[in-house]
């Protein structure tokens, strides 16, 4: 991934219905959304000129900011449209997209009705989320120390910016040891998800992955699902202890950014790329280029 901060790249940046110079799409250091994490976001990709799954990662946007009390002042159909200018305002036709809504400025407190709600659209060329070369044979993960909350406690269903803080704590601390991610548990001990991706499990030609009901069922995951059963292998969405990561024979992880990424290796258990993991990897590449035709 490019080096250049985000801060200061050419281009443009769709904002509160206009575009704005990059370097100007700027916000006020009061912003609730940055005291309080009142923001909600999507990570999507195009390819080829179109965006993958794009209405459905708006709605869920939509969704997110309803979990979070405030309502994102367009249609879905105009975020829509703005995604689409966005790649073509900056002349990209492969790109990853970053629509965000939060609250501004005019309240800064924990109660804060009267903010006015803003939305942006930031895109740019995004290369392979893991090095080709780990993606090949397996990336490596540890466990991370913190654990994915209880829907009583958090709005897990919403993809909102401060669940994502312990997820950058847990990567750090993984990169630091030497490590691609982190696999995170639930609050009741069970398998949940890497940092920023959905986990999938195989174990005598059967798909294993964990109930998504403390944490995102990502649009990535339903895709990769539905490729799988579409081709008549077996998928089983439960819960899964730890231990039971023993008696799987392969691993990948799936998320928009990393789309299919095989694993070789979580804290003490080992996994080895193979058929379905290599071939589910290599299929979501067709599909999202439209290269592979689906019932």
């Amino acid at each position: 991934m490019s080096t250049v901060s985000f801060d200061d790249r050419d281009g443009w940046i769709w904002l509160d219905g206009q575009f704005v110079p990059w370097r100007e799409a700027k916000v006020h250091v009061l912003t609730h959304g940055l005291h309080y994490a009142s923001s909600v976001f999507e990570g999507e990709r195009m390819y080829g000129g179109e965006i993958f799954e794009l209405t459905a990662h708006t709605e869920r946007l939509f969704k997110s900011a309803e979990i979070l009390d405030f309502e994102i002042p367009y249609t879905v159909a105009e975020i829509d449209q703005a995604c689409k200018d966005a790649c073509a305002k900056n002349g990209l036709t492969d790109a990853y997209l970053r629509p965000i809504a939060w609250r501004g400025s005019e309240m800064i407190g924990v109660s804060a009705q009267n903010t006015k709600i803003h939305v942006a659209i930031a895109v740019w060329d995004w290369p392979s989320y893991f090095k080709p070369e780990e993606r090949a044979k397996g990336i490596r993960l540890t466990w991370a120390k913190y654990k994915r909350p209880s829907p009583e406690s958090e709005p897990v269903h919403a993809k909102a910016a401060g669940l994502y803080m312990i997820c950058t704590v847990s990567k750090h601390a993984a990169e630091k040891d030497g490590f691609t991610d982190a696999m995170m548990l639930d609050y009741r001990g069970y398998v949940a998800e890497s940092t920023g991706s959905n986990v999938f499990f195989v174990k005598d030609g059967v798909i294993h992955t964990p109930l998504p009901d403390c944490f995102l069922n990502g649009i990535t995951r339903q895709t990769v699902i539905k490729l799988a059963r579409s081709q008549g292998i077996e998928v089983v969405e439960r819960h899964i202890k730890p231990e039971e990561l023993a008696g799987f024979t392969e691993c990948f992880v799936t998320g928009t950014a990393a789309e299919v990424t095989p694993v070789a290796e979580i804290g003490e258990y080992s996994f080895t790329p193979a058929k379905l993991s290599l071939g589910l990897m290599d299929d979501y590449a067709k599909l999202v280029r439209r290269e592979l035709v689906t019932a």
